[in-house]
């Protein structure tokens, strides 16, 4: 027994997904367009900072300078290095190797003037190598007062981008959703005109057809008899699908103590042309009455789903076993089978494995559906070129 993949999926996406998706790629560009904008906007600031500071630290490299200068100059009176409390220093001579200095961070010399680890560098270099030194370097601690302001000004502009974003992307996820909720409004109503209209028509046929004296039909007169019968109940249980899909949620449950096995003879008799044009063998075990307090119409279209996927799944000759306890209905087939990875799968509206066979997809959806109204259980095992067993419990 097999379910059906997707009857309009091609051609119409489910609405839920589509907003989904376009939520999250609209989220995710949102996301990229701020955060763009504010490593540009941290950057700028950044850069900004560094200007302001820089005028200050040559200052301060102008003052260190002169001040090697005269050491330098009477290095034999005082060997005591200059020192500032406003910055710490560093001098390097051309090889680029550590003459001195007062600051314990490391120092680039490709630079003039940078920030890292909370600290703000400019190298300068003398005119002249006092003490050997061709690089002056001069450094003070980043007071971060930039930083938080930037922050803040990024997040508020983080929230307004957001804000308006989110408006904007309110008005275009209904605009292009538009066409897609008119199109399935459409096809709704296509398919509830469709069914209504096919309503009276295929029941007369089904019930005329039953209405036949078969016995007293040629041989011949039989077989065409037969196929229109196997030929308007396949569309009846099709229109009958199409209706619970369409109305399902506003068909009312009238609960009855149900005698099952009564119930699953009838189902089986309605079926036995369909199986015997696929030459299929349909075998019961009815292990004794069992009564469920249900509603009739709502767990024939589940026994019906089921008997009419066995069937349309089987092989040429196959069979099919029913089997009826206290607590359960078994039925299993000798089937094409279905891979164990989409068995989960199996009760999706729209879902087809097996495009070979006709059918909606929409069967276990509809057998699921039910179950879940009932609190009924369904376990689906099967193997591929085995067959399939489905066990509806209570």
């Amino acid at each position: 027994m097999l379910a059906s993949r997707s009857l309009g999926t091609d051609l119409v996406y489910s609405e839920k997904q589509t907003l989904f998706r376009f939520s999250a790629l609209y989220i995710l560009l949102s996301i990229i367009i701020v955060s763009a904008f504010s490593f540009m906007y941290y950057e700028l600031q950044r850069d900004l900072m560094l200007q302001e500071k820089k005028s200050l630290l040559q200052e301060y490299a102008k003052e260190l300078i002169q001040d090697l200068k005269h050491l330098h100059i009477n290095f034999d009176k005082s060997q005591v290095y200059p020192r500032n409390e406003n910055y710490t220093s560093a001098i390097f001579d051309s090889s680029q190797k550590l003459i001195f200095s007062t600051s314990s961070t490391k120092t680039k010399l490709d630079k003039i003037l940078y920030l890292e680890d909370g600290v703000i560098h400019l190298v300068s270099i003398p005119e002249s190598y006092y003490l050997g030194a061709k690089y002056v370097i001069v450094t003070m601690l980043d007071d971060r007062v930039w930083f938080r302001e930037t922050i803040e000004s990024i997040i508020i502009f983080a929230i307004n981008l957001f804000t308006i974003m989110f408006i904007i992307g309110y008005f275009l996820l209904h605009l292009f959703l538009k066409p897609m909720k008119d199109a399935i409004s459409l096809l709704d109503r296509f398919i509830k005109d469709t069914t209504h209209e096919l309503n009276t028509p295929v029941s007369t046929i089904v019930a005329n057809i039953e209405m036949i004296d078969k016995s007293l039909l040629d041989e011949k007169l039989l077989k065409k008899i037969n196929r229109i019968d196997i030929g308007a109940k396949t569309i009846s249980n099709i229109y009958q699908d199409l209706t619970y899909i369409t109305l399902g949620n506003k068909i009312i449950s009238r609960n009855e103590d149900l005698d099952v096995k009564q119930l699953i003879i009838q189902r089986i008799e309605y079926f036995k042309s369909l199986a015997n044009a696929k030459r299929v063998t349909l075998s019961l075990n009815l292990v004794k009455n069992t009564t469920l307090f249900i509603d009739k119409n709502k767990f024939s279209k589940l026994i019906d789903n089921l008997i009419s996927n066995a069937i349309k799944y089987n092989k040429i000759y196959g069979t099919i076993s029913i089997s009826v306890s206290e607590k359960s209905i078994v039925v299993e087939d000798s089937g094409i089978g279905i891979a164990k990875e989409n068995i989960s799968k199996l009760q999706d509206r729209y879902t087809r494995f097996n495009k070979s066979s006709g059918g909606f997809g929409i069967g276990l959806n509809i057998v699921a559906t039910i179950a879940k109204e009932f609190d009924l259980k369904i376990d689906i095992s099967s193997q591929i070129k085995i067959g399939t067993k489905v066990t509806i419990s209570w």
